[in-house]
This record gives structure tokens, sequence and C-alpha cells, in this order.
């Protein structure tokens, strides 16, 4: 029941009256706003025009009964504190459309036993699918195929190749940092990375070196590991410049790295981007544009990455089967004054 603007009770409005508004049975009716199949396209038209006029909204959990569904999927991270975890986050709660779909968010703070235990209260809830997020691209270990509701894992795929994973492709961002710096005129390119035990940071170094290979031209030393820190940066950008006062550009595997390379070039007395242009990677925007210079970066396109793990889940909820294996999406180059002078 509703009230009109002097205070008066209204009828609310209900599927009769949608489908006396359109000319047809309560059946076609229900069947259209339904999205069910067997209504013909002029006639589901003519029932949603008449809906949306006299202002009938669906319920909503009559809608999830008929469909067999709840309206309510989990979100399984292992690290909400997490720099990369939030951003897919918000992009599959994007996704997923405010007040369309319930989500229970989870976070087992990298313990399997408390995993376990959400992913159990996550069935037990009936959930109609969850998505895995993990805190960094190295593999992680299945859920299983024992669930009763589909599972999309992002960020970190899973280690079982019929899964479905999504993940951002690290070989062709650290490809694409190379090409960047060479199409400015560099060609005595170094790089710094962090902890070697990170998929990340050994797939970006793959990148880097077939790029460096593939136009032609040498790395300047070998590639630096250890932490993504600023530290780190500093200490390796002191070190490669008093062994190779030659280097022109540094591609750093995290934005933290480049911060501290910065730091170490105008130490040295060394111009950026003039004398050596630095480009970081994550595109850690409280990083990337308080950098003097500002700092050009990769970008994993994180958001995009759950809003596209979302829609995945939705494909395999409504019955389209999920592919099997892991599928790296694309990353994007955010250009600042760190590469390009004067920007």
């Amino acid at each position: 029941m509703t009230e009109t603007s002097t205070g008066a009770p209204t009828r609310t409005t209900t599927l009769s009256d949608v489908a006396r508004a359109a000319g047809v049975s309560i059946a076609t009716a229900s069947k259209a706003i339904n999205g069910r199949a067997d209504v013909a396209a002029g006639t589901r038209a003519r029932v949603l025009a008449a809906a949306e006029e006299i202002g009938f909204t669906p319920n909503a959990l009559a809608q999830s009964l008929t469909a067999g569904r709840t309206g309510t999927v989990g979100l399984l991270t292992s690290d909400l504190e997490g720099r990369f975890v939030i951003p897919i986050l918000m992009g599959a709660e994007d996704a997923f459309g405010a007040g369309q779909v319930n989500v229970f968010l989870c976070d087992a703070r990298g313990d399997t036993i408390r995993e376990q235990y959400h992913l159990n209260a996550l069935v037990n809830r009936r959930v109609d699918g969850i998505i895995v997020v993990g805190r960094q691209t190295d593999p992680r270990p299945s859920l299983g195929h024992d669930l009763p509701v589909p599972v999309v894992y992002a960020y970190s795929p899973s280690d079982d190749p019929l899964d479905h994973s999504l993940t951002p492709d690290n070989l062709a961002g650290g490809r694409m940092a190379v090409e960047h710096l060479i199409a400015c005129g560099r060609t005595r390119i170094a790089h710094i990375t962090g902890d070697p035990s990170y998929a990340a940071a050994q797939d970006r170094a793959v990148g880097f070196a077939d790029a460096i290979r593939e136009a032609g031209l040498e790395q300047v030393g070998d590639t630096l590991f250890s932490s993504w820190t600023e530290g780190w940066g500093r200490d390796a950008a002191t070190m490669l410049l008093r062994r190779h006062p030659d280097i022109d550009g540094i591609v750093a595997g995290s934005d933290q790295i480049a911060r501290g390379v910065i730091d170490a070039l105008r130490d040295l007395g060394r111009r950026v981007p003039d004398d050596v242009a630095v480009i970081g990677y994550d595109n850690w925007q409280v990083l990337a544009t308080n950098s003097r210079p500002e700092l050009t970066s990769v970008d994993n396109n994180l958001e995009e990455l759950g809003r596209l793990a979302a829609r995945r889940l939705f494909d395999a909820i409504d019955g389209r089967p999920l592919t099997a294996g892991t599928e790296r999406l694309p990353v994007r180059l955010v250009i600042r004054g760190s590469t390009i002078p004067h920007l």
C-alpha cells in the first residue's frame, strides 16, 4: 500500500494491473517480466512498457523463488585489507547492482580453516554463486568441484585447470612498460622489481626481457629482485646508477619501488624524466599522483576484473557453463610526467 500526495492510501499495483494495461493474460505478463523465452518480442515490449507506465515493481523474493534462486552471492577473500582486493570487490559489487543482489562478504585472512568455515556458511545460506578473490596472482588451491553452485576465481587463479579463473596479464604489463620507454627514445633500460617468490614479479620480468630482446636491445644489468618497498627502490637504483651511469630508463615492478627510484635519482642529481625515465606498476593513485613528477604506471584494471568476474558468475547462474582455464585480462598504461617531459 502506498499514499498519494494528500495522504490518502492507494492500492499497490499488481501483476493483474500490468496484464490488464497490456491486454494480455496474467500468465503472459508474468513470463514477459521474468524474461521467459516463450514470449514474442512485441508482447514483451508491450508488457514492460505497461509495467513502467503504471509503476509496477516485481517482487524480488517471488522472482527469485520462481527461478529457484535466493538472489545472494558470496565474495570470499583472503585479505580484505589488501591493496588489490578492494578495487576487485568494488567492481564486483558495482556489477551486482544496488539492491538487486545481496552480497555476503567473507574474509578468510589467509587462513584455510577460516576459509572452509566461511565456505560452509555460504553454502548453507544457499547462495547462488561464489567469487573467490586472492591477494596475489600466484595460483591458489581450488575449492573443488563438489560445490552446488558455480565459482569464479579472481586475481589469484585456481590451481585446477578445470576451474574458471580471471587474472591480470602481467606478462603483457612488463612488455608494455618497455615498449613505452622505447617509444620515448630510451635504449639503456634496467629493471628493479619485488619479491622473486611472487608470480607477478616473475611474469613482469619475463615480459620485460621479451620486449628488450625483440627490440634488439640489451638489458642494463640483471633484473634486481627484493622487496616491494621504496627503500629497496632507492638502494637498487643507487647501486645500478653507480655501475651503469648511462641508464636512461628504469622499469619498476611496483609504484612503491618506482617512488624509491625517483628519490635516488634526485639524490644523484639526475632529472626525471629528462635524464632517466621511470615507470611503475599498479597505478596506485595515492602514490602515482603525489610523486614528483607524477608517475607513469601500468594499471591492472582491477575494478574491471571484478565486474567481469561478477558478469561471468551471472552467466553461470543463468545456466551458461563457465569455460575451463585461466583468462589473462588486458592491462593499460597510464602516462604521466615521469616518462614524458612537461606532461
